[in-house]
């Protein structure tokens, strides 16, 4: 398992993405290639969100289990571990005991 460090040559959006009540934190960032990234941090709950662009969620720091839409089975994931989510589709992500950091890869 590998988890990416650093992300060089990126704009990043000083504006946090404040979700539900807090317990979700991120911020966005345009790398130099024009792509899109967030990074962030979950605090223990059990959140729903909604993708519209497919989504790939990397794990920087702390575990968590995540349920695709139409799945009936948590995963669990956690630092250098990735998981995709399609476009115009949700998941849901549970988190106990220490944060969850990540990067949420888009496109």
């Amino acid at each position: 398992m590998s988890t990416t460090e650093s992300l060089l040559s990126a704009t990043v959006s000083t504006k946090a993405n404040v979700y539900f009540d807090g317990k979700c934190v991120s911020h966005n960032l345009t790398l130099a290639d024009g792509s899109k990234k967030s990074v962030g941090v979950i605090l223990p709950s059990t959140l729903t969100f909604n993708t519209g662009a497919p989504e790939t969620m990397e794990g920087a720091g702390g575990q968590c289990e995540y349920l695709l839409a139409g799945s009936s089975e948590w995963v669990a994931s956690g630092a250098g571990q990735k998981f995709s989510v399609p476009g115009n589709s949700s998941f849901q992500i549970r988190v106990s005991g220490e944060p969850y950091s990540y990067i949420c890869h888009f496109g």
